[in-house]
């Protein structure tokens, strides 16, 4: 019993591991006009941040932000028109986020413009471990997955500096922001 303990207590940090979903995304990038691939590990975080001072207190919150990343990976796809992609193109990624310990937190559809953008975090023990947002339009798919702890309070902090926009309770997107 005392063996059976210790394999599963040894275990735990790999269950709760921060992870990094496949982006196959190879159907989308084969009928894409550009695409833009962005893939920052750990080392690399952790060589940028060596270049934010720490007087600054904008640049000291992005420090410690990104301490607990061990990874920043985004694929972005432009299209010259629209129905180039479908839906079916992206069940890939949907179904790694269902099919796991992903939350989505957020969808939001626009029956406007036909765009989409949904947030799915990856929680263990009551800790954001994993973050992954997916946002469309007819000509644009974005994927991006933050894995490692995400400080969700530090990142909200960062409203209204470094591009993040400021949101507070009860605030309506402005109509270029959606």
């Amino acid at each position: 019993m005392k063996t059976l303990l210790i394999a599963c207590l040894a275990a735990l940090p790999v269950l709760a591991a921060p992870q990094q979903f496949r982006l196959n995304l190879d159907a989308v990038a084969a009928k894409s006009s550009e695409h833009v691939d962005v893939s920052l590990n750990a080392a690399t975080l952790q060589l940028a941040a060596k270049f934010l001072g720490g007087d600054d207190p904008d640049e000291s919150r992005v420090r410690k932000l990104i301490e607990g990343i061990e990874g920043i990976y985004v694929r972005h796809y432009n299209f010259k028109s629209p129905g180039t992609w479908t839906q079916a193109d992206l069940e890939p990624i949907r179904a790694q986020l269902r099919g796991s310990d992903w939350s989505k937190i957020v969808g939001a559809t626009s029956t406007e413009d036909g765009g989409s953008t949904e947030v799915w975090l990856h929680l263990a023990g009551g800790k954001s471990i994993g973050m992954a947002i997916v946002a469309t339009d007819p000509k644009e798919v974005t994927v991006v997955n933050i894995v490692g702890n995400i400080d969700l309070e530090a990142l909200a902090k960062l409203g209204g500096h470094f591009g993040v926009p400021k949101v507070k309770p009860g605030d309506k997107p402005h109509k270029d922001e959606q």
